[in-house]
């Protein structure tokens, strides 16, 4: 393992290497245990170090020249220096390839910058959700910027769209989730019982934005950043995210896309502060609502 991929979660890091081989078969021989950090098991989450042993079972990687490579692309630049690069992510692309995804954010960007010498991402985003993406252009401001994360040192903001109307009175979901995989290596989420063994805590800060015919705007702040956190606690709340494929109504969002012509989820990550890794400042970035979410509300 070299110096420059430590930091990185183990299956960022096996997604990276083993271009082409599929999401959900690296998945899981990581939960088999075929894969070895020094000689033990680890997690998928496991952050990798310079020097550490990683023994895989055998796999059959796909001729590389028969790949198409995935096409040069520039996205809207909210923030750039020497050290990371923000930009504002469009709903519907991934940000890094896998699972019958050629590629996303992180391979495109690579393409668009082969004078890059490193360039990683700092966190994701769903591929349906939009807004603020972090990139790192050193690998010290890779490693500072997610510990900042692990530390929740970072301030999230996300604008979500959900049916109905929303409590006023409800602005603090403080609920327990657990997430799982199945054996194709999707991820699944629920809101378990407090004394749940693998139930992790997760705090999600709600307030309305705007009231509109039939759903509501919120503004949602996470001060945990669990997997599929806000999608799952607003929908357990009883107002899923519009357009949410996973947790949401599937009857209301097949009618939401035919009347307003937005087949899409709307969760948008609208603002993220964090402080600088070289110099400590605090970096507070914005991203508008996308077009066709902004045209939503009342002029």
């Amino acid at each position: 393992m070299d110096a420059e991929s430590a930091g990185q979660r183990l299956d960022n890091y096996l997604l990276r290497v083993l271009k082409g081989v599929p999401k959900t078969h690296v998945y899981r021989v990581i939960r088999s245990g075929e894969v070895r950090l020094n000689k033990g098991r680890a997690d998928a989450d496991t952050r990798v170090a310079d020097g550490d042993d990683i023994r895989l079972p055998p796999l059959r990687l796909p001729d590389r020249s028969e790949a198409a490579p995935a096409p040069a692309r520039e996205f809207a630049v909210l923030f750039e220096d020497d050290h990371l690069l923000a930009i504002d992510k469009p709903a519907g692309v991934a940000v890094h390839g896998g699972s019958g995804v050629a590629w996303g954010v992180i391979e495109q960007l690579r393409r668009a910058r082969p004078q890059a010498r490193f360039l990683e991402l700092v966190h994701r985003l769903d591929r349906e959700t939009s807004g603020v993406l972090l990139l790192a252009k050193k690998r010290s401001a890779l490693m500072a910027l997610q510990e900042q994360f692990r530390r929740r040192e970072t301030a999230k903001v996300y604008a979500a769209l959900v049916f109905g109307a929303w409590p006023e009175s409800l602005k603090v979901i403080d609920l327990p989730l657990h997430k799982a995989s199945d054996a194709a290596g999707e991820r699944n989420v629920r809101v378990v019982a407090a004394d749940h063994a693998d139930g992790r805590r997760s705090i999600t800060l709600v307030k309305v934005a705007h009231r509109l015919p039939g759903t509501t705007l919120l503004d949602v702040t996470i001060k945990t950043g669990r997997t599929h956190q806000i999608r799952v606690h607003l929908a357990h709340s009883g107002h899923p995210i519009v357009g949410d494929p996973k947790y949401g109504d599937f009857a209301r969002n097949k009618a939401w896309a035919r009347e307003q012509g937005l087949p899409r989820m709307v969760l948008h990550a609208r603002d993220l502060a964090f402080d600088h890794p070289a110099d400590g400042r605090r970096i507070a970035l914005h991203a508008p609502l996308p077009p066709d979410c902004a045209g939503l509300l009342p002029r």
